[in-house]
């Protein structure tokens, strides 16, 4: 990708993080559209998010892979690993070479290397003395990422974050926690939603992503609201045709 084409996307990017700064948007689309712009334009493999629940327990809420969530997932279990640790201290934590670690989170360095993953940069979603969550940078090849890939990572984390909490919910935690949770909630019936599109279209499960994506965005609706409307066998997609 050339360096004129990367820069229009990367503000395009955040134009449309900032587009979502308003009452109404739909937070697991806002962060599955951060994830992948990630993977697409920075120097990652892959890309996901852990999100807070109101009991400040992470949850995986997006990411480009089943092997990313894999990888997360099981750090979440092990309550050991970058993303944790990230998310407890609020600072960024980097692994270049997870090879060539200590014995530390032996988990996730061994579910890490057998999914093909070699350095992880785990990137707090903080906003002064809150943190919500955790953007994870995966790679296949060990080292980090360029300096400025890290800034513009951090840079869309912090805008994320300022779309997720709104400067109410600064003000009132409960409307933070009730946000929070309807995300997470919301995640919940999107995976139940890519079961069935996938079972009933004969696609597998990212392709059954890509189309509910699709459908919503054709039709304005929130992606929440679709898969909610898939689960209830209100509607039925189908993949397009060759």
């Amino acid at each position: 990708m050339t360096a004129p084409t990367r820069e229009a996307r990367l503000l395009e990017l955040f134009a449309t993080l900032a587009d979502t700064m308003v009452d109404d948007y739909d937070v697991v689309d806002l962060l599955q559209t951060l994830v992948d712009a990630c993977q697409e334009l920075l120097d990652a493999s892959d890309a996901g998010i852990l999100l807070a629940d109101p009991a400040g327990d992470l949850e995986l809420v997006a990411s480009t892979s089943e092997a990313t969530e894999l990888v997360e997932v099981i750090q979440l279990g092990a309550e050991a690993g970058p993303c944790i640790e990230c998310f407890v201290t609020g600072t960024a934590v980097s692994v270049p070479d997870i090879a060539a670690g200590s014995g530390k989170w032996p988990v996730f360095r061994q579910a890490a290397l057998e999914n093909g993953f070699a350095a992880i940069e785990a990137i707090p979603m903080r906003l002064r003395n809150t943190t919500i969550g955790t953007l994870n940078l995966l790679r296949s090849d060990t080292g980090s990422p360029p300096a400025e890939d890290l800034s513009a990572a951090r840079a869309f984390a912090d805008v994320a974050t300022i779309g997720i909490l709104h400067e109410r919910s600064l003000r009132e935690q409960e409307s933070l926690s009730s946000q929070l949770q309807t995300a997470l909630n919301s995640r919940v019936m999107i995976e139940q939603a890519k079961g069935v599109v996938s079972f009933t279209a004969g696609v597998s499960i990212p392709d059954a992503f890509t189309l509910m994506r699709t459908f919503a965005r054709d039709h304005g609706l929130r992606l929440s609201a679709v898969a909610e409307r898939i689960v209830r066998r209100d509607i039925r997609l189908e993949p397009p045709e060759a």
